[in-house]
Protein backbone atom coordinates (compact mmCIF):
# COMPACT_ATOMS: atom_id res chain seq x y z
CA UNK A 1 0.00 0.00 0.00
CA UNK A 2 1.13 3.51 -0.88
CA UNK A 3 1.12 6.27 1.94
CA UNK A 4 2.16 9.76 1.59
CA UNK A 5 2.80 12.31 4.46
CA UNK A 6 -0.54 12.84 4.89
CA UNK A 7 -1.53 9.94 5.47
CA UNK A 8 1.07 9.01 7.79
CA UNK A 9 0.72 12.13 9.89
CA UNK A 10 -2.80 10.60 10.70
CA UNK A 11 -1.59 7.20 12.12
CA UNK A 12 -2.15 6.35 15.70
CA UNK A 13 0.41 4.78 17.86
CA UNK A 14 -0.55 1.33 18.64
CA UNK A 15 -1.30 -0.51 21.36
CA UNK A 16 1.01 0.12 24.27
CA UNK A 17 0.99 1.08 28.17
CA UNK A 18 -0.24 4.21 28.93
CA UNK A 19 1.43 4.06 32.35
CA UNK A 20 4.96 4.45 30.09
CA UNK A 21 5.43 7.48 28.37
CA UNK A 22 6.19 7.64 24.99
CA UNK A 23 9.92 8.50 24.27
CA UNK A 24 9.86 10.50 21.04
CA UNK A 25 12.96 11.31 18.75
CA UNK A 26 14.45 12.90 15.95
CA UNK A 27 16.79 11.09 13.83
CA UNK A 28 20.17 12.27 12.10
CA UNK A 29 23.63 11.63 11.09
CA UNK A 30 26.61 12.83 10.32
CA UNK A 31 29.08 11.84 8.47
CA UNK A 32 27.20 7.79 8.34
CA UNK A 33 26.96 8.12 12.22
CA UNK A 34 23.69 7.86 13.54
CA UNK A 35 22.29 10.38 16.44
CA UNK A 36 18.98 9.64 18.01
CA UNK A 37 17.85 13.06 19.80
CA UNK A 38 15.10 12.51 22.27
CA UNK A 39 12.26 15.18 22.29
CA UNK A 40 10.14 13.70 24.86
CA UNK A 41 8.90 11.15 27.01
CA UNK A 42 12.41 11.04 29.25
CA UNK A 43 11.93 11.89 33.10
CA UNK A 44 13.27 15.25 34.25
CA UNK A 45 17.22 14.46 34.90
CA UNK A 46 17.95 15.81 38.03
CA UNK A 47 21.28 17.36 39.58
CA UNK A 48 23.24 20.74 39.97
CA UNK A 49 25.76 20.43 37.47
CA UNK A 50 25.71 18.74 34.05
CA UNK A 51 28.19 16.04 35.07
CA UNK A 52 25.94 15.48 38.26
CA UNK A 53 23.11 15.04 35.58
CA UNK A 54 24.96 12.73 33.57
CA UNK A 55 25.76 10.46 37.46
CA UNK A 56 21.85 10.94 37.81
CA UNK A 57 20.65 9.09 34.26
CA UNK A 58 23.14 6.20 34.68
CA UNK A 59 21.80 5.59 38.26
CA UNK A 60 18.43 5.80 37.53
CA UNK A 61 17.17 6.53 34.03
CA UNK A 62 19.56 3.98 32.34
CA UNK A 63 16.25 2.46 30.60
CA UNK A 64 15.80 5.07 28.41
CA UNK A 65 19.40 4.69 27.47
CA UNK A 66 18.76 0.70 26.60
CA UNK A 67 15.41 1.27 25.21
CA UNK A 68 16.46 3.81 22.64
CA UNK A 69 19.85 2.12 22.09
CA UNK A 70 19.74 -1.34 21.87
CA UNK A 71 17.69 -3.46 19.81
CA UNK A 72 14.48 -4.17 18.99
CA UNK A 73 14.60 -0.22 18.40
CA UNK A 74 18.43 0.67 17.91
CA UNK A 75 21.29 -1.46 17.04
CA UNK A 76 24.33 -2.24 19.12
CA UNK A 77 26.27 0.73 17.22
CA UNK A 78 23.38 3.62 17.93
CA UNK A 79 24.22 6.99 19.33
CA UNK A 80 22.40 9.21 21.45
CA UNK A 81 21.78 12.56 22.79
CA UNK A 82 19.10 13.69 25.93
CA UNK A 83 19.14 17.45 25.97
CA UNK A 84 19.31 18.85 29.08
CA UNK A 85 19.14 22.72 31.37
CA UNK A 86 22.75 23.71 31.85
CA UNK A 87 23.97 25.39 34.72
CA UNK A 88 26.25 27.48 32.34
CA UNK A 89 24.85 31.16 31.66
CA UNK A 90 26.29 31.14 28.34
CA UNK A 91 25.08 28.13 27.36
CA UNK A 92 21.76 27.58 24.95
CA UNK A 93 21.15 23.46 26.07
CA UNK A 94 23.10 21.18 27.51
CA UNK A 95 23.30 17.62 26.36
CA UNK A 96 23.87 13.62 27.49
CA UNK A 97 25.25 11.36 25.01
CA UNK A 98 23.89 7.91 25.06
CA UNK A 99 26.23 4.55 23.29
CA UNK A 100 25.91 0.87 23.98
CA UNK A 101 27.80 1.11 27.00
CA UNK A 102 26.91 3.98 28.89
CA UNK A 103 27.88 8.28 28.74
CA UNK A 104 30.14 9.89 26.45
CA UNK A 105 32.48 13.03 27.99
CA UNK A 106 32.13 14.67 24.60
CA UNK A 107 31.07 13.27 20.57
CA UNK A 108 32.16 15.98 18.04
CA UNK A 109 29.72 14.25 15.36
CA UNK A 110 26.84 14.66 17.74
CA UNK A 111 27.89 18.62 18.19
CA UNK A 112 27.64 18.75 13.86
CA UNK A 113 24.28 17.23 14.30
CA UNK A 114 22.95 19.04 17.28
CA UNK A 115 24.04 22.88 16.20
CA UNK A 116 21.57 22.20 13.06
CA UNK A 117 18.79 21.09 15.13
CA UNK A 118 19.00 23.43 17.70
CA UNK A 119 18.97 25.85 15.56
CA UNK A 120 15.96 24.47 13.02
CA UNK A 121 14.02 23.88 15.92
CA UNK A 122 13.96 26.89 17.72
CA UNK A 123 16.67 26.43 20.66
CA UNK A 124 18.58 29.63 19.91
CA UNK A 125 17.49 33.04 19.35
CA UNK A 126 16.66 33.05 15.29
CA UNK A 127 19.39 34.87 13.40
CA UNK A 128 18.97 37.90 11.74
CA UNK A 129 17.37 36.94 8.12
CA UNK A 130 20.61 37.95 6.06
CA UNK A 131 22.65 35.84 8.46
CA UNK A 132 25.03 32.99 6.60
CA UNK A 133 25.77 31.50 10.24
CA UNK A 134 24.55 30.89 13.75
CA UNK A 135 26.22 30.18 16.83
CA UNK A 136 24.53 27.60 19.24
CA UNK A 137 26.73 27.27 22.78
CA UNK A 138 26.55 23.78 23.95
CA UNK A 139 27.17 22.70 27.02
CA UNK A 140 28.31 18.72 26.88
CA UNK A 141 29.55 17.10 30.09
CA UNK A 142 33.50 17.91 29.07
CA UNK A 143 32.42 21.83 28.74
CA UNK A 144 31.18 24.53 26.87
CA UNK A 145 31.83 23.76 22.97
CA UNK A 146 30.66 26.08 20.60
CA UNK A 147 29.28 25.44 17.46
CA UNK A 148 28.74 27.53 14.15
CA UNK A 149 26.04 26.41 11.92
CA UNK A 150 25.82 27.69 7.84
CA UNK A 151 22.16 29.25 7.62
CA UNK A 152 20.17 31.07 5.18
CA UNK A 153 16.63 32.63 6.43
CA UNK A 154 17.33 31.70 9.59
CA UNK A 155 17.45 27.67 8.72
CA UNK A 156 20.63 25.49 8.54
CA UNK A 157 22.10 24.44 5.50
CA UNK A 158 25.38 23.18 4.53
CA UNK A 159 28.33 22.62 6.49
CA UNK A 160 28.60 22.93 10.46
CA UNK A 161 31.98 23.49 12.79
CA UNK A 162 32.63 23.83 16.36
CA UNK A 163 35.48 24.82 18.73
CA UNK A 164 36.49 22.18 21.09
CA UNK A 165 37.48 22.23 24.72
CA UNK A 166 41.02 22.85 25.52
CA UNK A 167 42.72 19.50 23.23
CA UNK A 168 45.93 18.27 24.94
CA UNK A 169 48.60 14.69 24.42
CA UNK A 170 48.66 12.68 27.71
CA UNK A 171 50.87 10.59 27.01
CA UNK A 172 53.20 10.22 23.36
CA UNK A 173 55.45 6.81 21.99
CA UNK A 174 54.17 4.73 25.29
CA UNK A 175 54.89 1.37 24.97
CA UNK A 176 52.29 -0.83 25.77
CA UNK A 177 51.98 -4.88 25.29
CA UNK A 178 49.24 -6.06 23.12
CA UNK A 179 48.43 -9.47 23.35
CA UNK A 180 49.24 -11.15 20.47
CA UNK A 181 51.50 -8.08 19.04
CA UNK A 182 53.99 -7.82 21.77
CA UNK A 183 54.89 -4.02 22.67
CA UNK A 184 53.41 -1.34 20.41
CA UNK A 185 54.19 2.38 20.42
CA UNK A 186 50.78 4.02 21.38
CA UNK A 187 49.19 7.45 21.73
CA UNK A 188 46.98 9.08 24.34
CA UNK A 189 45.67 12.49 23.76
CA UNK A 190 42.23 14.50 25.01
CA UNK A 191 39.89 16.06 22.45
CA UNK A 192 36.83 15.95 25.12
CA UNK A 193 37.65 11.80 25.55
CA UNK A 194 40.27 10.32 26.36
CA UNK A 195 41.50 8.01 22.98
CA UNK A 196 44.64 5.60 22.25
CA UNK A 197 45.86 6.30 18.86
CA UNK A 198 47.89 3.56 16.28
CA UNK A 199 48.81 3.24 13.39
CA UNK A 200 46.72 0.25 12.15
CA UNK A 201 50.29 -1.03 9.97
CA UNK A 202 51.86 -1.54 13.51
CA UNK A 203 49.33 -4.19 14.32
CA UNK A 204 49.92 -5.78 11.00
CA UNK A 205 46.97 -4.40 9.84
CA UNK A 206 45.54 -1.55 6.63
CA UNK A 207 42.94 0.27 7.93
CA UNK A 208 41.54 1.30 4.80
CA UNK A 209 41.41 -2.13 3.53
CA UNK A 210 41.25 -4.37 6.13
CA UNK A 211 37.71 -6.22 7.67
CA UNK A 212 36.08 -4.28 10.16
CA UNK A 213 35.55 -7.13 12.39
CA UNK A 214 39.95 -7.80 12.38
CA UNK A 215 39.90 -3.97 12.79
CA UNK A 216 37.68 -3.74 15.70
CA UNK A 217 39.29 -6.83 16.99
CA UNK A 218 42.69 -4.51 17.39
CA UNK A 219 41.58 -1.70 18.28
CA UNK A 220 39.55 -3.27 21.10
CA UNK A 221 43.00 -5.14 22.58
CA UNK A 222 44.59 -1.69 22.68
CA UNK A 223 41.92 -0.17 24.35
CA UNK A 224 42.28 -3.17 27.17
CA UNK A 225 45.69 -3.12 27.28
CA UNK A 226 45.93 0.72 27.94
CA UNK A 227 43.64 0.48 30.81
CA UNK A 228 45.48 -2.21 32.58
CA UNK A 229 48.78 -0.41 32.43
CA UNK A 230 48.45 2.78 31.80
CA UNK A 231 46.90 5.32 34.24
CA UNK A 232 44.22 8.04 32.70
CA UNK A 233 43.72 11.33 34.40
CA UNK A 234 42.21 14.66 33.92
CA UNK A 235 42.96 17.82 35.51
CA UNK A 236 39.98 19.26 35.65
CA UNK A 237 37.16 16.51 36.62
CA UNK A 238 38.01 12.62 38.10
CA UNK A 239 34.34 12.21 35.65
CA UNK A 240 36.60 12.76 32.73
CA UNK A 241 39.31 10.93 33.89
CA UNK A 242 38.98 6.96 31.16
CA UNK A 243 39.97 5.89 27.88
CA UNK A 244 36.94 6.08 25.95
CA UNK A 245 38.58 4.03 23.09
CA UNK A 246 41.41 3.32 20.40
CA UNK A 247 41.55 4.87 16.60
CA UNK A 248 43.74 2.92 14.57
CA UNK A 249 44.93 5.49 11.83
CA UNK A 250 46.95 5.16 8.22
CA UNK A 251 49.90 6.55 10.28
CA UNK A 252 49.65 9.93 8.12
CA UNK A 253 50.51 12.27 10.74
CA UNK A 254 52.93 14.99 8.99
CA UNK A 255 50.77 17.62 7.47
CA UNK A 256 49.46 16.68 3.87
CA UNK A 257 46.41 18.60 2.09
CA UNK A 258 45.43 14.75 1.37
CA UNK A 259 43.17 13.27 3.66
CA UNK A 260 44.18 10.45 6.52
CA UNK A 261 42.49 8.05 7.39
CA UNK A 262 40.92 6.20 10.13
CA UNK A 263 38.41 4.05 12.02
CA UNK A 264 37.40 4.77 15.78
CA UNK A 265 36.42 1.57 18.01
CA UNK A 266 35.01 3.39 21.16
CA UNK A 267 32.54 1.85 24.43
CA UNK A 268 31.69 -1.68 23.75
CA UNK A 269 33.39 -2.23 20.31
CA UNK A 270 31.54 0.30 18.78
CA UNK A 271 32.29 1.27 15.74
CA UNK A 272 31.88 5.20 14.89
CA UNK A 273 30.86 5.61 10.81
CA UNK A 274 32.66 8.97 10.77
CA UNK A 275 36.06 10.30 11.36
CA UNK A 276 35.01 10.79 15.29
CA UNK A 277 34.82 14.12 15.98
CA UNK A 278 36.11 14.37 19.31
CA UNK A 279 38.63 12.03 17.63
CA UNK A 280 40.09 14.30 15.07
CA UNK A 281 40.24 17.18 17.92
CA UNK A 282 42.73 14.95 19.42
CA UNK A 283 44.78 13.72 16.53
CA UNK A 284 45.02 17.46 15.95
CA UNK A 285 45.87 18.04 18.87
CA UNK A 286 48.44 15.47 18.90
CA UNK A 287 49.99 16.08 15.68
CA UNK A 288 50.30 20.03 16.84
CA UNK A 289 52.23 18.85 19.99
CA UNK A 290 54.79 16.64 18.26
CA UNK A 291 55.58 19.59 15.87
CA UNK A 292 54.06 18.30 12.46
CA UNK A 293 51.16 20.56 12.36
CA UNK A 294 50.96 24.39 12.37
CA UNK A 295 47.65 26.41 13.77
CA UNK A 296 45.21 26.94 10.78
CA UNK A 297 46.65 23.92 9.12
CA UNK A 298 43.23 22.93 7.26
CA UNK A 299 43.68 18.42 7.52
CA UNK A 300 40.65 16.34 6.15
CA UNK A 301 40.53 13.31 7.76
CA UNK A 302 38.37 10.19 6.31
CA UNK A 303 36.56 7.07 8.02
CA UNK A 304 37.83 4.24 6.62
CA UNK A 305 34.21 2.68 7.29
CA UNK A 306 31.96 5.22 5.04
CA UNK A 307 34.76 7.16 3.73
CA UNK A 308 32.94 10.69 4.76
CA UNK A 309 35.14 13.49 5.78
CA UNK A 310 35.59 16.23 8.47
CA UNK A 311 38.48 18.44 8.28
CA UNK A 312 39.88 19.68 11.24
CA UNK A 313 42.77 22.90 12.69
CA UNK A 314 44.25 23.89 15.66
CA UNK A 315 42.77 27.71 16.04
CA UNK A 316 44.89 28.59 18.92
CA UNK A 317 46.61 27.75 21.87
CA UNK A 318 45.02 26.96 25.10
CA UNK A 319 45.86 25.23 28.86
CA UNK A 320 44.27 22.61 30.52
CA UNK A 321 45.44 22.13 34.04
CA UNK A 322 49.55 21.62 33.45
CA UNK A 323 49.05 21.05 29.69
CA UNK A 324 49.82 22.59 26.88
CA UNK A 325 46.54 22.25 24.69
CA UNK A 326 45.02 23.80 21.96
CA UNK A 327 41.33 24.75 20.75
CA UNK A 328 40.47 22.60 17.88
CA UNK A 329 37.99 23.56 15.24
CA UNK A 330 36.61 20.55 13.12
CA UNK A 331 33.71 20.79 10.45
CA UNK A 332 31.49 18.66 8.58
CA UNK A 333 27.66 17.58 7.56
CA UNK A 334 25.17 16.38 9.13
CA UNK A 335 21.54 15.27 7.88
CA UNK A 336 17.96 14.41 9.16
CA UNK A 337 16.76 10.94 8.54
CA UNK A 338 13.66 10.97 10.24
CA UNK A 339 11.22 11.17 13.49
CA UNK A 340 9.82 8.16 15.26
CA UNK A 341 7.84 7.48 18.18
CA UNK A 342 8.56 4.49 20.72
CA UNK A 343 6.50 2.64 22.99
CA UNK A 344 6.25 -0.22 25.23
CA UNK A 345 4.08 -3.35 26.21
CA UNK A 346 3.65 -3.54 29.49
CA UNK A 347 4.11 -7.37 28.93
CA UNK A 348 6.91 -7.14 26.88
CA UNK A 349 9.83 -9.39 28.65
CA UNK A 350 12.19 -7.24 26.32
CA UNK A 351 11.14 -3.69 26.70
CA UNK A 352 14.05 -2.54 27.62
CA UNK A 353 15.83 -3.69 24.79
CA UNK A 354 18.64 -5.84 24.51
CA UNK A 355 22.22 -6.71 22.28
CA UNK A 356 23.53 -9.15 20.53
CA UNK A 357 27.65 -9.75 20.60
Amino acid sequence: MQTTDRTLAGLRLPPHDPGTPTLSVVDMHTGGEPLRIVLGGCPAVVGPTLLAKRRYMRQHLDYVRRRLMYEPRGHRDMYGAVLVPSELPDAHLGVLFLHNEGYSSMCGHAVLALGRFALDFGLVPAPPADAHEARVNIHCPCGLVAAFVECEGGLSRGRVRFHSVPAFALATDLLVDIPGHGQVVVDIAYGGAFYAFVSAEKLGLDVGSAKTRDLVDAASAVTEAVKAQFKITHPDSEDLAFLYGTILTDGKDTYSEEPTTNICVFADEQVDRSPTGSGVTARIALQYHKGLLELDQTRAFKSSATGSVFTGKAVREAQCGDYNAVIVEVSGRAHYTGTASFTVEADDPLQDGFLLK
